[in-house]
């Protein structure tokens, strides 16, 4: 039971505005009371993206709300966060980022071994026409799902 996944909360306006390309699991340095917050999932993921300086990953925009029960020590809620990822790893993201068009994206964060990290996502934005053209798409998948529950039936 100890290698199991608790998903502590989903991006989930990423995958209808941006093609997700790779995927990349990425620690994230957390203070005592965010990583209280976290388990809470007092986390919102909504504008927050990631951005490569200095050889190093950060995340920004991404709200993790104050510890109810915590003191003046307590964090400031849209800090920017430290990713920890493989050097390898990071080199690899610069050469992509750089691309047009490629950024960097939470997808969710989840408790992995009892440690606390970040799925993130390497995407590319998608015009209006590509949104709508997913929307029919899921739309007729969902149809033709309930065509054949239908059809399994009789």
């Amino acid at each position: 039971m100890a290698n199991d996944v608790i998903v502590l909360t989903k991006n989930r306006r990423a995958g209808h505005d941006y093609f997700i390309e790779e995927k990349y699991e990425a620690g994230i340095e957390l203070k005592g009371t965010e990583v209280k917050s976290c388990k809470n999932r007092s986390v919102n993921l909504k504008d927050g993206f990631a951005r490569i300086e200095k050889g190093e990953v950060f995340l920004y925009n991404v709200h993790i709300s104050p510890y109810d029960e915590g003191n003046q020590f307590n964090h400031e809620p849209t800090r920017t966060r430290k990713l920890l990822l493989h050097k390898r790893e990071i080199k690899q993201l610069i050469g992509k980022t750089t691309q047009k068009g490629y950024t960097l994206v939470p997808l969710s964060v989840y408790v992995k071994r009892g440690k606390i990290k970040v799925e993130l996502g390497l995407v590319k934005g998608k015009q209006k026409y590509d949104k709508r053209e997913s929307i029919k798409r899921k739309t007729m998948e969902r149809e033709m799902e309930k065509a054949m529950k239908d059809k399994m039936k009789y």
